[in-house]
């Protein structure tokens, strides 16, 4: 069910699935869709309850003007659990910006987080992607380039951007029911989203910094899942990109994601076999496994309390 919620004076766009059993919170990446989690969402909702939501200025959840950083999500998430009654530990998923953002909150709120679930999380230590040499791939594509085109979409109307972009799905998005189909691609259309990514991009280093400095996890259990480099490295040669760079690439997100196990002394890593940076659109039955795996091992602790 969708709806809107008020979080200090804004509404959000929350969508929540099953009515019962542990609460599971989904943080989606920069720039994504809840939609796209719609196998995840339905699978697990059919024992448990499912919160996913859209931050401020995307999907339809309105922009604030307040800074966009982790920090303001963290504040955010909290209050909408509180709104929406959340009083129980849950267990927190947190893919790619959305991780950052999932591990900045399970360590200033570690009592309400019974799990954390990582999913090709972006690392506190993302600064040392910017030091790898990749010459084609950042000539071809580089961040800056990127930023000059959210900017530009940012400033234009959802009719310009319609017209412009002509929104169409990955192959993958394209087996989602039909009107999750729709939804995606009215999704990429909205200014409000551009406008959001730039702000959560200004402040993501400095945000890094500081979930850095906030330490460990203790003893939370954690699971961290990683895209698959072979997998990505050959999709990334069959765009014609070359072999030795994405090598380089693919080998220092991986350590970045390994290291991420450091962070709680109960903590496990799963490569999703196949999948690339979307594992929820890829595999989503590795998503699944691992969150059923996890709730395994919550659920009888439960029996006690």
């Amino acid at each position: 069910m969708k709806r809107f919620v008020n979080v200090f004076g804004k509404e959000l766009e929350v969508m929540t699935k099953g009515e019962h059993g542990f609460p599971i919170v989904i943080l989606t990446g920069m720039g994504c869709a809840f939609d796209e989690w719609h196998e995840v969402s339905e699978k697990l909702s059919k024992a448990n309850r499912v919160i996913l939501y859209h931050r401020p200025g995307i999907g339809r959840s309105e922009l604030n003007e307040g800074k966009r950083n982790t920090e303001a999500t963290v504040r955010e998430l909290r209050e909408l659990l509180d709104v929406l009654q959340i009083t129980e530990p849950f267990v927190l998923l947190g893919h790619s910006y959305g991780g950052l953002c999932a591990q900045h909150f399970a360590k200033r709120y570690p009592n309400d987080v019974a799990a954390l679930i990582l999913i090709d999380s972006t690392s506190h230590d993302l600064d040392r992607l910017d030091t790898l040499d990749l010459p084609v791939m950042n000539d071809l594509s580089s961040d800056e380039d990127w930023l000059k085109q959210c900017q530009d979409y940012a400033e234009r109307t959802e009719t310009e951007l319609t017209e412009l972009i002509q929104p169409t799905l990955a192959p993958n998005q394209s087996k989602l029911p039909v009107d999750v189909q729709a939804e995606l691609k009215g999704f990429v259309c909205r200014p409000n989203l551009y406008k959001a990514m730039l702000a959560e991009v200004e402040s993501w280093y400095d945000d890094a910094r500081l979930i850095k400095r906030l330490g460990n996890l203790s003893t939370t259990p954690l699971y961290v899942i990683g895209r698959d480099a072979d997998f990505e490295v050959d999709r990334g040669k069959a765009d014609g990109l070359p072999e030795s760079e994405l090598r380089i690439l693919e080998g220092t997100w991986g350590q970045l994601i390994r290291e991420q196990t450091i962070l709680s002394a109960d903590s496990r890593l799963v490569i999703a076999e196949q999948a690339s940076h979307a594992i929820h659109l890829d595999r989503p039955d590795v998503i699944i496994s691992v969150v059923e795996e996890c709730l395994s091992r919550l659920k009888p602790s439960r029996q006690f309390e």
